[in-house]
């Protein structure tokens, strides 16, 4: 049975989801939804009240992939982040490979980071809780220029945490809507690009938790 979830991108700042090189890509954060989704289900983010609870991007899961898998798959290696570079490349969401690290996975220098570049182990711990990546070679991201919904999925708005067996009487017209939107990624992230940053030796600006 396809399943549909709802929540609130509370950062969009292009990380999680990642929409860039094509692919769409929820490898960090919401570990619920990414443990549970399978290939054929939906996921769509919404901006927070504030910003008018517009859509972020809307995605058919068409693949999923374990963080090993993920790490070394040559596809996916476009999606490894280089903190150094700026911009898209900064904020590669695959980021963690077996390894002596937290709970045997070791965190590649990355959004998720501490501010010393070192492993955070609350975001590593969360972010592999969710076992997998979610892919999409079939979605449509706005970002900052969100798509107002349409009034009658209204319902599929949520606030903290997810909805999905909640949002089944809408998923024949989620689906109808979404068909008929276009594809691809449409706008930029809310957050500005982050810039080139070399590796930092001390304290700095920790990202926010998902």
């Amino acid at each position: 049975m396809t399943t549909l979830f709802s929540y609130t991108v509370r950062y969009d700042d292009g990380f999680a989801p990642n929409p860039f090189h094509g692919v769409c890509t929820l490898a960090c954060c919401k570990p619920r939804i990414r443990k549970a989704a399978k290939v054929g289900d939906y996921v769509v983010g919404f901006s927070t009240k504030g910003r008018g609870n517009r859509v972020v991007y809307a995605m058919r899961v068409t693949e999923t992939m374990e963080f090993g898998d993920y790490w070394v798959a040559s596809r996916f290696l476009v999606k490894r982040p280089d903190m150094s570079a700026g911009g898209e490349k900064a904020l590669g969401d695959n980021i963690y490979y077996p390894g002596p690290g937290v709970d045997g996975w070791v965190m590649e220098w990355s959004q998720h980071s501490n501010p010393n570049g070192s492993q955070n182990v609350e975001h590593t711990r969360t972010d592999i809780s969710g076992v997998k990546a979610l892919i999409s070679d079939d979605f449509v991201y706005w970002g900052d220029d969100g798509e107002r919904l349409p009034d009658h999925l209204s319902g599929l708005v949520h606030g903290r945490g997810h909805k999905s067996r909640a949002n089944d009487p809408l998923i024949p017209a989620f689906v109808k809507w979404f068909e008929g939107q276009p594809r691809g990624r449409l706008g930029w992230p809310t957050t500005p690009l982050p810039k080139p940053m070399p590796k930092p030796t001390g304290a700095g600006k920790q990202r926010k938790k998902c």
